[in-house]
C-alpha cells in the first residue's frame, strides 16, 4: 500500500513538472525579442569564444612544438569541438533547466554559467590542443620527444607558459558565462511572471 502511494506521488510530480514545462514553452514567445534571442543565440556566442580559445591554444602549441604541417587538419577540430562542447554544456546545465522550471537559484545559475565558460570554453580547448599537437610533433619529428616515464613532466613544462598566455581568455570566458547566465535568469523570471503571475515563486523546489 505504501509503495502504491509513493508511486502515485511520483506520478503526480511528473505530471506537474510536465505541465510546468508545457506552460513555460507556450509563453516563451511572449518574452521580449531580446530575451528570446539571448536564449536562442547566447550559447552560440559562448561556444564561439570557446572555438576562438581552441584556435589560439592550437596556435600556441604548434609554435612551442615547431609544428608547421597539417594546419587545417589540426585547426578544424580545435574550433569545432570546443564550440559544440561549450554550446551543449551550457544548454544542458543552464538554458534547459531554466526553461523547464528546474533551476530557480540565481547563485546556482551564475556559478553554472561561469563554470561552463571556464571549463568548456577555456580549459577544454587547451587540454584538447596538447595531445593533437604532441601527436603531430611526434609524427613529423619537429621537436625532441620525452623519454618514457617523463611524458607527464614534459607536458606540464610545455603547458605552463601557454596556460599563462591563455589566462586572460579563461577569465574572459568566466565573465561572459556569468553575464550570459545572469541575463538568462532575468529572462526566466520574466517568463515565470508571464506564466504564473504572482505565483511564480511556486516553481521553487
Amino acid at each position: 500500500m505504501l509503495q502504491k502511494v509513493e508511486m502515485d506521488s511520483v506520478a503526480d510530480k511528473t505530471r506537474s513538472r510536465a505541465a510546468i514545462v508545457d506552460l513555460l514553452a507556450k509563453n516563451f514567445d511572449k518574452l521580449p525579442d531580446l530575451d528570446q534571442k539571448l536564449f536562442q543565440y547566447g550559447p552560440m556566442y559562448l561556444g564561439g569564444n570557446g572555438a576562438l580559445a581552441g584556435l589560439i591554444a592550437n596556435s600556441l602549441y604548434r609554435r612551442a612544438l615547431n609544428v608547421t604541417q597539417a594546419p587545417f587538419t589540426s585547426s578544424l577540430p580545435m574550433a569545432v569541438l570546443p564550440f559544440m562542447t561549450t554550446y551543449a554544456l551550457y544548454n544542458a546545465t543552464v538554458s534547459s533547466p531554466l526553461l523547464s522550471g528546474d533551476l530557480n537559484c540565481p547563485t546556482c545559475v551564475l556559478m553554472r554559467g561561469a563554470l561552463v565558460g571556464v571549463i568548456g570554453g577555456g580549459l577544454y580547448p587547451i587540454v584538447l590542443a596538447l595531445p593533437v599537437n604532441f601527436g603531430l610533433a611526434s609524427r613529423y619529428n619537429t621537436a625532441p620527444m620525452p623519454e618514457k616515464g617523463n611524458v607527464l613532466r614534459y607536458w606540464m613544462d610545455l603547458s605552463k607558459p601557454i596556460m599563462r598566455k591563455m589566462r586572460a581568455m579563461i577569465v574572459l570566458q568566466a565573465i561572459f558565462g556569468t553575464f550570459l547566465s545572469s541575463r538568462h535568469y532575468e529572462g526566466y523570471t520574466k517568463l515565470a511572471k508571464i506564466t504564473f503571475g504572482t505565483h511564480a515563486e511556486g516553481l521553487k523546489d
